[in-house]
């Protein structure tokens, strides 16, 4: 699939109040146009709530409910059952959260959606921190990163949330980026085409969050990828595959980019490299990130999710 190749139909006009180079708008204005206009978002409190309109106008052309932090899930399973109930098997119902809302706050509704087999896409845009109410630390935060509630660097690893998700056995699963948008469209529609509850997760770098100029954006994503800050994973039934240089990847020879290129490129952590390197800290980056790595790598060679 080509750039050229994706659905022609806009249903998500300007008028958005995000900032300039925000790829959260980005990555759902392209799965809008994967999915079509028989599509309802469910939206918690996020910087998508805060921008999705100027009363009484919004730029989204789908149903749009907006929803209490910790509700997404619950709210998404009582859309479905009313469409259901409707005869409306059509319908897309889709979760858009951030980090906050799928990490965090939204973890319990979204698990127990996923629990109860409701037909629906959670999608979480994960800028790693709670960007709408100030730059908060989330857990997905990684570690060393400054935020204004872990000034001196976090001191934990974040989350793995993909892991946590395939723990529940969903048929669909994948991690996406809009600085590959084909990558990102093919998996949103895989996701549509399959019944029952499916988790995809889209890496959307934050400008003013992460410290780094706002038209930078798409090359920060990118640089996340190569460097293996950011997977490009999918499991289907429980089945793991690697999406980009799969074949490299499996066979151990694909080198990722130095992570240090991927720091550097950021204020956040800025305080590992001045007024001297933190050693401690980098090499603690580096041994989680290519822990993780190996584990999905494990996991994709035996063809299974995680436990």
């Amino acid at each position: 699939m080509a750039i050229k190749d994706l659905a022609r139909q806009e249903l998500m006009h300007p008028g958005a109040g995000s900032c300039p180079g925000c790829v959260d708008l980005l990555s759902l204005r392209m799965t809008l146009k994967a999915l079509g206009e028989k599509t309802v978002l469910v939206i918690p409190a996020s910087c998508t709530a805060s921008i999705e309109c100027s009363y009484p106008k919004t730029p989204f052309q789908v149903p749009v409910l907006t929803m209490a932090f910790a509700a997404s899930g619950a709210a998404a399973s009582g859309v479905a059952a009313a469409l259901k109930r409707l005869g409306d098997d059509d319908v897309n119902v889709v979760v858009w959260a951030g980090d906050g809302g799928t990490y965090d706050i939204g973890l319990q509704a979204m698990s127990g959606a996923m629990e109860r087999g409701t037909n629906f896409i959670f999608i979480c845009y994960n800028n790693e921190i709670y960007s709408n109410t100030g730059i908060q630390r989330s857990g997905a935060t990684p570690f060393g990163a400054w935020t204004t509630t872990t000034w001196t660097g976090k001191s934990e690893q974040r989350k793995d949330m993909l892991g946590i998700v395939m723990a529940h056995r969903l048929p669909y699963i994948a991690s996406a980026s809009p600085s590959y948008i084909e990558d990102l469209y093919r998996k949103v529609q895989k996701a549509a085409s399959i019944k029952g509850p499916k988790y995809l997760e889209f890496h959307t770098p934050c400008a003013p969050g992460w410290r780094f100029p706002m038209e930078q954006t798409v090359e920060m994503g990118r640089l996340a990828v190569e460097c293996g800050a950011w997977p490009l994973l999918e499991a289907v039934n429980g089945k793991v595959e690697f999406n980009l240089r799969s074949k490299q990847i499996l066979d151990g020879k694909y080198e990722r980019k130095p992570i240090e290129e991927y720091l550097k490129a950021q204020g956040r952590f800025a305080h590992l490299f001045r007024p001297e390197r933190d050693e401690k800290a980098l090499a603690e980056i580096e041994r989680w990130l290519d822990a993780e790595w190996e584990h999905y790598r494990q996991l994709a060679s035996c063809g299974v999710a995680a436990a």
